[in-house]
């Protein structure tokens, strides 16, 4: 039984799913995403590894049940060796000046808000010897994704200036950049792409896996 314990946030389906996969056994995973049927699903699949999962079915949103998640860790761990963040809320794209006043609020929400709010919760946990893992995306700027370029735009200064704060103290806060993958998100921004021709999510976070462990 292993004594490393991984946060995965935004683990039901995706990348999420696929990063809490490929660290298990080596981590005990705890697995936090809102849909309970994916994560009892994500569950057997760890199981099926010989490995073991923790599941939270909760929302990154409500800021009580992210106290209640972080406390419960510290009772039972006392530390977090490993939090990948890979919740994201992907608003259509739109023009800039018709964005959609509830989809900017939720993006805000999920990408910047929950993030900032979250960093505070585990770093403690995380200590000076653990490593968070954010995931970026290059997309700021570029017509129709003034929601999501923006939100993620934010949440990247956010982890960038944590990087740096923390860049001899600890804990460690590593960036990767995913390649295109067949994912519910890249579908919302992408509808009638070719999905074969993408990086598989099981095979993007074993390949970006072996690069932050390097």
């Amino acid at each position: 039984m292993t004594d490393k314990i991984a946060l995965i946030t935004g683990a039901s389906r995706g990348f999420g799913a696929a990063i809490a996969k490929a660290l298990a056994p080596e981590f005990h995973i705890v697995a936090v995403a809102r849909t309970v049927g994916a994560l009892e699903e994500l569950d057997d699949a760890i199981q099926g590894k010989g490995g073991q999962a923790t599941l939270a079915p909760m929302d990154v949103t409500v800021d009580a049940a992210m106290q209640q998640l972080c406390r419960g860790i510290h009772d039972r761990w006392g530390r977090l060796d490993l939090w990948v963040h890979t919740a994201i809320h992907a608003a259509p794209l739109s023009p800039a000046s018709h964005i959609a006043p509830k989809d900017f609020a939720s993006s805000v929400d999920v990408n910047v808000t929950a993030t900032q709010r979250l960093m505070s919760y585990v770093a403690p946990l995380l200590g000076t010897a653990g490593h968070a893992v954010f995931c970026d995306d290059t997309v700021s700027g570029q017509k129709f994704y003034g929601t999501y370029g923006a939100t993620k735009a934010a949440q990247m200064a956010l982890v960038r200036s944590w990087q740096a704060e923390t860049a001899r103290t600890g804990p460690r806060v590593t960036v990767i950049a995913p390649a295109p993958m067949p994912t519910a998100l890249r579908a919302r921004f992408f509808p009638g792409e070719d999905r074969g021709a993408l990086t598989t999510p099981d095979a993007e976070a074993t390949r970006l896996l072996e690069t932050v462990r390097g």
